[in-house]
């Protein structure tokens, strides 16, 4: 329950933080006004996206990211949760089975040997170990790009950025005819 109005809590901040406008600030200077714009701000983006996945991205005006993080960590927790509870039913079975009780039967009694039933514990808690860590990485993930793209928001863009491959032929220290490709980039 703490962690729910703790979660509330950070949303509704976040939301006045994403309502104000960029503010210009201008400074006269005799007849002059100099204008500066303020920096977009890659602290606010990265402790956006640790608070809630994805509004970093928000903040950064990448609306198209949203649904590939959400989905990429909603997808890694569904199997999460799916292989932690197949997890658990084979474990209980396993347990049922050798615990020398006649009156506790597993749902799997003559359908899977023990080792059958140990070799699916095994299975379904690597995956879930492995998905877990997936939606952590996601997570992390989500929090980095949010940090890069807030430090690359006000980089200058223009078309005139070209990259080419190109044929090569260099002549090595020994006097042998080297080919190849090289990258030309174009600023």
């Amino acid at each position: 329950m703490k962690t729910i109005a703790i979660l509330i809590f950070l949303i509704i901040t976040s939301a006045n933080l994403l309502a104000q406008k960029t503010i210009l600030d201008s400074i006269s200077i005799g007849d002059t006004v100099a204008v500066k714009e303020r920096k977009h701000s890659p602290t606010k983006a990265t402790i956006m996206s640790m608070a809630v996945p994805g509004l970093g991205q928000v903040y950064n005006k990448k609306y198209w990211k949203l649904p590939i993080i959400y989905g990429g960590i909603g997808t890694a927790l569904y199997f999460g949760f799916s292989n932690k509870k197949s997890f658990n039913d084979f474990k209980t079975a396993y347990t049922y089975r050798t615990d020398g009780d006649a009156s506790t039967v597993d749902e799997y009694e003559g359908v899977l040997s023990d080792s059958g039933l140990l070799s699916n514990v095994e299975y379904h808690q690597r995956n879930k170990d492995l998905s877990f860590i997936i939606a952590g990485l996601l997570y992390v993930f989500n929090i980095v790009d949010a940090a890069v793209d807030a430090h690359l928001y006000n980089f200058p863009k223009n078309d005139k950025l070209s990259f080419n491959l190109q044929p090569s032929l260099d002549l090595t220290y020994n006097q042998q005819v080297s080919t190849g490709l090289k990258l030309v980039i174009k600023l």
